[in-house]
Formats: C-alpha cells, sequence, structure tokens
C-alpha cells in the first residue's frame, strides 16, 4: 500500500513536468534561429524581445516558422508601437510576400484582433462586433491564444474569446505559422513568449 501510495505522489508531481516538456519556445530570446524572413521588412532581436518594423519598401513582410504545424495551441505577447497593424498567420504558405493561409489579426483598436481572415481568398472568416472590441491595450503587452485542431479554431485575447468556429478549408490546410508587417510604413511592433505545444 505504502509502495501505490508513493507511485501515486510520483506520477502527480512528474505530470506538470512531463506538460512543461511539451510546449515548443517558438522564439530563442536571442536570435531568429527556426524562421524565415519573406520581404524587406525588418525583423530584429532587441532585449529579448522580437521586433518587426516597416522598411524603407513599406511593404509587406513576412516572419515564418521553418517548421509546418497543424494542430497546436499557441500563446504569444505583443506590444504595439504606432499602427500597429500585424497578425499571426497559421498554415500557410509562401510565395515571396504572397501568402496563403489564415491571419489572426493583430491591428490598433477596434480594427478586430483576434478576428480571423483568409489572405487571397475570402477575407474576413471571423470578424469581431463592435460590442466585442475595447480588449486590446494598446502600447501595452497583450496576450494572443489560439487553439487550431483540424477545421477548428478558437481565438482569445487577454482571455477573452473573440472568435470560436468551424471551416472545412481551413481542415485542408497545411503550412508553417508565421507574423506579418502590414503594408504603408510606420509599424512596430513587438513580440515575446511564443510558446506553442502540439495537439
Amino acid at each position: 500500500m505504502k509502495k501505490l501510495t508513493y507511485l501515486l505522489a510520483l506520477l502527480l508531481c512528474a505530470g506538470p513536468l512531463l506538460a512543461q516538456k511539451d510546449v515548443i519556445n517558438l522564439f530563442n530570446g536571442k536570435n531568429l534561429d527556426g524562421w524565415k524572413i519573406h520581404g524587406t521588412e525588418k525583423w530584429y532581436v532587441e532585449k529579448g524581445e522580437l521586433i518587426c518594423e516597416s522598411g524603407p519598401d513599406k511593404a509587406y513582410g513576412y516572419l515564418s516558422t521553418e517548421k509546418s504545424y497543424d494542430d497546436f495551441e499557441l500563446e504569444v505577447e505583443f506590444k504595439q508601437e504606432a499602427n500597429g497593424n500585424s497578425g499571426i498567420f497559421f498554415r500557410s504558405t509562401f510565395e515571396g510576400t504572397k501568402v496563403s493561409g489564415w491571419q489572426v489579426e493583430v491591428a490598433p483598436p477596434n480594427h478586430d484582433s483576434g478576428g480571423i481572415y483568409e489572405s487571397y481568398g475570402r477575407g474576413w472568416i471571423c470578424q469581431i462586433p463592435d460590442e466585442e472590441e475595447g480588449y486590446l491595450k494598446m502600447g501595452k503587452w497583450n496576450k494572443m491564444k489560439i487553439r487550431l485542431q483540424g477545421g477548428h479554431v478558437t481565438t482569445w485575447l487577454n482571455g477573452h474569446q473573440m472568435c470560436d468556429m468551424t471551416d472545412d478549408k481551413i481542415a485542408e490546410g497545411k503550412g508553417s505559422i508565421a507574423l506579418q508587417i502590414h503594408d504603408g510604413g510606420g509599424i512596430k511592433v513587438h513580440w515575446r513568449k511564443l510558446k506553442l505545444r502540439e495537439l
């Protein structure tokens, strides 16, 4: 009986440790290892943060993971400067700076942060109602969470559920995770704690 009690206690203690091992840090806080730049916009590391910033071309730019990820939970912290128009793409592929896939919006206040947009396709497939805006903290750290399993996507912004939808086209998608710089110039966004758990 004592041995069984000891074994159960050991398993209970080991549980959280095993769960922690499942977490993948997509950004190492030092450099862009594991990522690929698309376009001429600026991506760099400063004081342990990943920063994207408009370059002289004021064009679209992307930073994608070298690996593809299918089903996962992703938590990301971001802080916007200036207009801060960006996004987090999933199951996405690239031809230069043309992206095929889906974006969880990161935008200025009242512009659908947490919504889901299909690039070069249907456009908005989950837009945020006006009454659900207001959770974004401009100029401060925010947390975005994305859960993707098959065609079921759920997003949260600072703990508030923003989208919860199922889509057959998303279910068929394959590709990488990516961060975006919108075109137009004047954009600067800080990122940190990009943690992913595969499902």
